[in-house]
């Protein structure tokens, strides 16, 4: 059983920049690929961006490619998510996901987190 906990969601202006945290209670973070997906209000819940277990391989949706990195620190079972230029579209509730192998698709994954509210005012 992995448990995910992510940190870092806020009310920022439009422009901003955040920095999403996720933390998993295993120790074998490193045999997981991570993903990071959002769920604005009222929509379904979508990728945002992946990487593999080495963090050598990372994928973005095209919302997400050129604004957003996310990266990982294995010795800190650490998942992050590196916001730019956010706009009110980015509004969203940001969920942190671990699985066999990086994925942007939400059923490659096996764990969730709880998420963290991003708020993005214009």
């Amino acid at each position: 059983q992995v448990q995910l906990v992510e940190s870092g969601g806020a009310l920022v202006q439009a422009g901003a920049s955040l920095r999403l945290s996720c933390a998993a209670s295993t120790r074998t973070f490193a045999w997981y690929a991570m993903g990071w997906f959002r769920q604005p209000p009222g929509k379904e819940r979508d990728s945002v961006a992946a990487i593999s277990r080495d963090g050598l391989s990372t994928y973005y949706t095209n919302s997400a490619k050129g604004r957003f990195t996310i990266s990982r620190d294995n010795a800190k079972n650490t998942v992050y998510l590196h916001m730019n230029s956010l706009t009110p579209e980015d509004t969203a509730v940001y969920y942190c996901a671990a699985g066999p192998a990086a994925t942007l698709a939400k059923q490659g994954y096996d764990y969730w987190g709880q998420g963290t509210q991003v708020n993005v005012s214009s």
